[in-house]
């Protein structure tokens, strides 16, 4: 295991007792079509089935009134390449990855699909070398936020979301965002700004991009929606 894939590991919080799933689970096939070996396709088969498993039986015991259909909705929100590559991107899976030499010259190390399908083999890996726990563990510690926040349904607490259709509303634009990260790869933090229509409109940190940037959001839309209540009022009281 060298340096990268070591690092990748300690992000995860998991330590491999056979180091060989973690390197086939970062083998892309464009890796092995040149260089031989097995691709981590098999491992994101598995790891697809494993990520089901464990979000469905989270949902289903942690939201006992929910309706059948509305549990589908809520695993298709974390289920999914979007949110998987979002995933991988926060734990710098890309930097890692093995990939022939033309994918990687196409920018392979940085492409939601490939990220995702990784992102699936390394849970099937670690499902393979500890079992349930750690994968649960792992999935839950990565999704549980996504989660919630799929549960509260349409706009719920996806303050990027709000924020984005507020800005659109008030300025024709939409917000852009500054992230930052410090602190060792196992325990690393993040700090985001927000700039709306030039100006800084919200700050906030947490234990991913995503965290940072829905906090940041979160302070912004507040007081953009703050003050268009104000605003509002002002224009009665003159009416």
């Amino acid at each position: 295991m060298n340096e990268r894939e070591a690092d990748l590991a300690r992000r995860l919080a998991y330590d491999f007792a056979d180091p060989e799933l973690l390197l086939t689970a970062l083998r892309h096939r464009s890796w092995v079509a040149e260089n031989n070996g097995e691709s981590n396709e098999r491992l994101e088969f598995l790891g697809d089935a494993v990520l089901g498993m464990v979000v469905t039986d989270y949902i289903f015991e942690l939201y006992p009134t929910l309706p059948e259909g509305q549990l589908a909705k809520v695993r298709a929100a974390v289920v999914n390449a979007q949110a998987l590559a979002e995933v991988a991107t926060d734990l710098e899976v890309g930097d890692a990855l093995y990939l022939g030499k033309g994918e990687a010259a196409s920018g392979g190390h940085e492409k939601p699909s490939i990220l995702a399908d990784a992102m699936e083999a390394l849970l099937g890996a670690i499902y393979l070398d500890g079992g349930w726990k750690p994968v649960t563990a792992l999935v839950l510690g990565l999704l549980r936020d996504r989660i919630a926040e799929a549960a509260q349904g349409p706009g719920g607490q996806d303050y990027k979301t709000r924020l984005q259709e507020l800005t659109a509303q008030l300025y024709d634009c939409a917000p852009r965002y500054a992230v930052e990260a410090w602190g060792p790869d196992h325990a690393k933090q993040f700090s985001a700004v927000v700039i709306v229509n030039g100006e800084e409109r919200g700050r906030g940190e947490g234990r991913s991009k995503k965290q940072a940037e829905q906090a940041a959001a979160r302070q912004a839309w507040t007081a953009l929606a703050t003050q268009v209540v104000s605003s509002e009022l002002e224009v009665g009281a003159d009416a």
